[in-house]
């Protein structure tokens, strides 16, 4: 890894220290991308409104941009590549790795299967193609970030936000409102963060930290929604069901949290 000696494997810690240097560093880059698409410096996704009509159309391309921004606060190196192979882009490269020790498994053991579990024709593909459709590979460096449900619920919320909220800009260019919801899509977009990172003992901790502060803007939002349980945004059984929606997933992030920190230890 660049950012490190090579005898050397950070932790979570470090990991946060390091990311919170770079963002410092590259705030200024950051607001100037702002400023250049949004001369009010209204948060991005104001922007986003007008060309996205589905919810989950404008969840993705906000967390698309999201990565391709923090991806400039890593400058390239060979040495993300071990082999000196030619390595596209390390933040949406999921599929890469060929360590199976995460999920237990070793060379000599198969995957039995089961023709009632292959609804998707997972077992038709080639190579290692089907892992990527595969449950059993979401905490891996062969599976999708799709079949990570701590990362699917937080994007839905993150669309269910929108939906709830009817697109009305009166309401949304509010800053109470504005500060909600950007915390609520910043989830899933640190979720998403940590995964590009992998699942690698040398970048685990990258992973932690970035779902850490996932965690933290799930605790930032939760304490927003209850401030605006008055603000006659929502009906009360749209606010109870966003409120479960929303704490249950602060939950869940957290206990993703203590399973990567698992691997981590397993690993050391």
């Amino acid at each position: 890894m660049p950012f490190y000696d090579d005898d050397e494997i950070w932790d979570e810690f470090q990991w946060e220290a390091h990311l919170s240097e770079l963002e410092q560093q590259n705030e200024k880059i950051k607001g100037f991308i702002e400023s250049t698409l949004n001369e009010k410096h209204e948060p991005r996704w104001i922007r986003m409104l007008d060309e996205y009509k589905s919810e989950l159309d404008l969840m993705n391309a906000y967390i698309e941009e999201e990565l391709l921004i923090e991806d400039s606060y890593f400058p390239d190196d060979d040495d993300w590549d071990d082999d000196e192979e030619e390595f596209d882009d390390p933040m949406f490269d999921f599929l890469d790795s060929e360590d199976d020790d995460l999920l237990g498994l070793n060379d000599s053991d198969e995957l039995e299967y089961d023709e009632d579990d292959d609804e998707e024709g997972i077992w038709d593909l080639e190579g290692e193609e089907w892992k990527a459709l595969s449950d059993e590979f979401a905490l891996s460096d062969y599976g999708s970030i799709e079949k990570l449900d701590v990362y699917v619920n937080a994007r839905d919320l993150g669309a269910e936000i929108f939906r709830l909220l009817d697109y009305r800009k009166d309401v949304l260019t509010r800053e109470q409102v504005q500060q909600f919801v950007s915390d609520v899509i910043q989830i899933s977009a640190k979720i998403a963060g940590g995964y590009a990172f992998g699942f690698e003992l040398d970048v685990l901790g990258a992973n932690i930290a970035y779902n850490k502060r996932a965690l933290a803007f799930a605790n930032q939002a939760l304490n927003e929604l209850q401030s605006l349980k008055n603000k006659k945004l929502f009906t009360k059984d749209d606010y109870a069901h966003l409120h479960g929606h929303l704490f249950e997933l602060r939950n869940d992030i957290g206990v993703y949290i203590q399973e990567l920190r698992e691997h981590y230890n397993n690993s050391i």
